[in-house]
């Protein structure tokens, strides 16, 4: 869980805003730009047949009016964070990135 926070403070960072969810129920009203995350899978690695490392892997959603947002660039600049896919519902832009932190 630690992890995991230390990841919510670094997305508020880089987006400048208190905008940034984590598998937020549908009851809440999403303010734009926003980030939107989950858990997606882990990765574990083996010695011996034995684990010696976990590493959680996250799904992080950019959502945001503006196709062209600088934010995309730095998500995609974190260490370990891949560029998944795009796609526009309801007029606005989301970009998926996978990360492991």
């Amino acid at each position: 869980m630690i992890q995991r926070i230390k990841l919510h403070e670094l997305l508020v960072s880089l987006l400048g805003t208190r905008n940034v969810y984590f598998q937020p129920p549908e009851s809440i009203k999403l303010s734009y730009p926003c980030i939107v995350y989950k858990r997606s899978t882990g990765d574990t690695q083996f010695a011996n047949d034995t684990p010696y490392t976990f590493r959680v892997r996250y799904q992080i959603t950019y959502i945001d009016k503006n196709p062209d947002s600088e934010m995309i660039e730095k998500l995609a600049n974190l260490p370990m964070c891949t560029y998944d896919r795009h796609f526009t519902s309801d007029n606005l832009n989301h970009d998926i990135f996978n990360i492991y932190f």
